[in-house]
C-alpha cells in the first residue's frame, strides 16, 4: 500500500507516511473523544447507514463499526489539520470532525489563567497590530462581523514569534470561547472528487468494484470491458443514454471534452457500440498507471527504502501527536503523567 502511495506521487520529503498503530496517541484520543460524543451523532453518519444496507452479509453491530468515524476524526484532529483531502462522499465525515472539535473546545477550552495568557500573546503582535486585533475582536463579538476573524488570523501569520499554543489562545480570545485545543478541519476536494466504481457506486474494496493503482493491463482491460452499461442498449443498434451508464462516469474522469462529446453523440444515436465507448477509458487508465509502475519499481527492488520512510514518518507523527495529547490531557485535567 505504501508503495502505491509513493508510486502515485506522494513525496515523503513533504508528506509524513506512518503506521497508525505505531502512534498509540491515536487510540488514546479516540477513547477520550468517545466519552463526550453523543451516540446520535455516530448513528446519523451517512456511510454508517449506507454500509449497513449494502453489507448485510457482515456483522456490523459493533462499536468498532459504529465508532469508526470517531476514530477517523481522532486521526485528523490529533494533527490539528486545517484541510483534509477527501472524496465527495467523505465531506460529512469532515463536518462530523468539525463538530467533535467544536464540542471538545466548548467543554474543555478554558485553561486556568486563559485571559491573562491571551493578553500576553496579544502583546507579541506589536503595538500597532495589537490595537488592530482589539478592534477586530470588538467587531466580531459586538457586531458579529465574520470577516474580522479572517483579518485577525492574517495578523497571526505576520507575527513570527507566536507559538502554536499562543495562536490558539488568540483565536479563542477573539471568538470569546477559550483556547482552541483541537482545530476544526475543512475539506479539500480535487476536481475529480468522486471516483466511481465499476458498477456505478462509489469505488470501495467493500463493494468489490475497484481497480487498483498498479493492476496489470490485462486485468484492467478485462474489468472495463465487463462493466455494465445502459440497460436500454440490449442490441448494438439500440440508442442509449450516457447518464444511465457507469462507464460515462469514468469518461468524466479520464476523457477530454472532445472524447466526451463523441461518447454523448455516438451513444445516443447508436453510432458507437459499448466496447468502442469503453476503449478510451481503458487507454486513459493505463496511461495514468504507466508512470506509477515505473516509480514503484525502485521500491519493489529495495523494500528497505520503504521501511526507512515509514520509520522516519512514525517518529515525526508521534512527536506531533504527543504535543496535541499533552494539551488535551491538561485541558481535561488528566495530569497523571
Amino acid at each position: 500500500m505504501v508503495i502505491d502511495w509513493l508510486a502515485a506521487g506522494v513525496d515523503p520529503a513533504q508528506a509524513t507516511l506512518f503506521i497508525q498503530s505505531q502512534v498509540p496517541e491515536h487510540a488514546e484520543l479516540h477513547l477520550l473523544l468517545s466519552m463526550m460524543t453523543p451516540l446520535g451523532w455516530l448513528e446519523r453518519v451517512p456511510t454508517y447507514k449506507d454500509q449497513q444496507e449494502k453489507l448485510e452479509s457482515k456483522d456490523l453491530s459493533t462499536y468498532g463499526f459504529l465508532g469508526y468515524p470517531l476514530l477517523q476524526s481522532a486521526d485528523i484532529l490529533i494533527y490539528r489539520a486545517d484541510k483534509v483531502p477527501v472524496g465527495e462522499d467523505q465531506v460529512p465525515h469532515i463536518e462530523f470532525s468539525r463538530e467533535i472539535a467544536r464540542r471538545f473546545n466548548h467543554l474543555y477550552g478554558r485553561e486556568p489563567g486563559f485571559e491573562e495568557k491571551a493578553r500576553e500573546a496579544v502583546k507579541k503582535l506589536g503595538s500597532r497590530n495589537a490595537r488592530l486585533y482589539g478592534q477586530l475582536r470588538t467587531r466580531y463579538q459586538q457586531e458579529g462581523d465574520a470577516s474580522a476573524i479572517e483579518r485577525a488570523h492574517a495578523l497571526f501569520d505576520t507575527a513570527q514569534n507566536l507559538s502554536l499554543v499562543e495562536r490558539e489562545r488568540l483565536s479563542g480570545y477573539l471568538e470569546g470561547t477559550g483556547k482552541m485545543i483541537l482545530v476544526e478541519p475543512g475539506a479539500l476536494l480535487t476536481e475529480a472528487s468522486k471516483m466511481p466504481g465499476l458498477d456505478g457506486q462509489k469505488m470501495s474494496k467493500s463493494y468489490n468494484n475497484t481497480i487498483t493503482l498498479r493492476e496489470d493491463e490485462a486485468s484492467v482491460t478485462n474489468k472495463i470491458r465487463r462493466m455494465p452499461t445502459d440497460p436500454a442498449r440490449v442490441r448494438r443498434h439500440d440508442p442509449g443514454d450516457p447518464e444511465k451508464c457507469p462507464v460515462w462516469q469514468l469518461h468524466q474522469v479520464y476523457s477530454d471534452a472532445a472524447c466526451r462529446d463523441w461518447v454523448q453523440q455516438g451513444c445516443r444515436s447508436a453510432g458507437i457500440g459499448c466496447l468502442e465507448c469503453k476503449q478510451p477509458v481503458i487507454d486513459g487508465i493505463l496511461r495514468e498507471q504507466t508512470p506509477m509502475r515505473e516509480r514503484a519499481q525502485t521500491y519493489l527492488d529495495d523494500p528497505q527504502l520503504v521501511r526507512h520512510i515509514i520509520a522516519d514518518g512514525n517518529e515525526k507523527a508521534r512527536k506531533l501527536a504527543q504535543e496535541t495529547m499533552r494539551d488535551v490531557r491538561q485541558a481535561m485535567g488528566l495530569n497523571y503523567r
